[in-house]
């Protein structure tokens, strides 16, 4: 059972920040496992257990190593996080409910950082058509539970056509989020707590995102079995008109 973390998991990572290498590592490993990574297993199991039964859902604690995707240089994380969301291939393509610790402290919320473009338009579109449900979560989001909306913005904004949705149809990438540093939260299970509670409230806007992914999944399904069976379909035959037998003057 997650009891909150120590004042060591921060002060580690803030370590692995300024001595990024094997030789610094090695000899800390174990404060690394029993005051980092086992807590936040234990936290990931329980930030999950709410959505175990729901079908499709999965959860995945980071380690610190870092891969072949990262500069040579940066052997290890910094940044330790959990993933509950709705599996899929590309985790950053997909709505995700996340918590991240830092040396800074905690950060937790919704996030959905690299949507395909056609996802945010077919979020855009839908805003058009009906934004009332999404204004609704976001104000409660908002004003009732503290969080902050982010996430990356183009550089050049998308015209938008309906007063109050400019906010909104900037976004390439969307968040909705809080910040914890307090020692007395962060190294207690009332980080534990805050953090269901906020994944609680933010579900249905996981729901909401989960749901355009979808549609957009399946009309590029749709398209891609059109265009096979074009590409199957035998080509019609073209009836030549035959030259005569018979030689004759012009």
């Amino acid at each position: 059972m997650f009891e909150g973390f120590s004042k060591e998991a921060p002060e580690f990572l803030l370590g692995i920040r300024h001595n990024n290498n094997k030789e610094w590592f090695e000899p800390r490993k174990s404060v690394y496992t029993e005051k980092v990574f086992e807590p936040m297993k234990a936290l990931g199991e329980e930030l999950f257990a709410p959505f175990a039964d729901t079908e499709g859902m999965i959860y995945k604690v980071g380690r610190i190593y870092r891969d072949e995707n990262f500069a040579p240089y940066l052997h290890y994380r910094d940044t330790m996080w959990i993933y509950v969301r709705y599996d899929a291939w590309y985790w950053n393509r997909t709505p995700t409910l996340y918590f991240e610790l830092s040396p800074e402290g905690a950060e937790f919320g919704f996030r959905i950082s690299k949507p395909e473009a056609a996802v945010m338009e077919r979020f855009r579109s839908g805003l058009l058509e009906d934004s009332g449900p999404f204004l609704n979560m976001i104000t409660e989001l908002v004003e009732k539970h503290g969080l902050t909306v982010g996430g990356d913005e183009y550089k050049r904004k998308k015209p938008c056509p309906v007063l109050g949705l400019e906010p909104f149809f900037v976004k390439k990438g969307f968040s909705v989020y809080t910040e914890v540093s307090d020692p007395e939260e962060l190294f207690s299970r009332r980080i534990a707590e805050h953090t269901a509670e906020v994944f609680r409230a933010l579900q249905p806007l996981n729901d909401y995102f989960h749901e355009i992914v979808e549609m957009e999944e399946l009309a590029k399904a749709i398209l891609r079995e059109e265009k096979e069976q074009q590409l199957s379909e035998p080509e019609p035959e073209i009836n030549m008109v035959k030259a005569p037998d018979v030689e004759f003057m012009w």
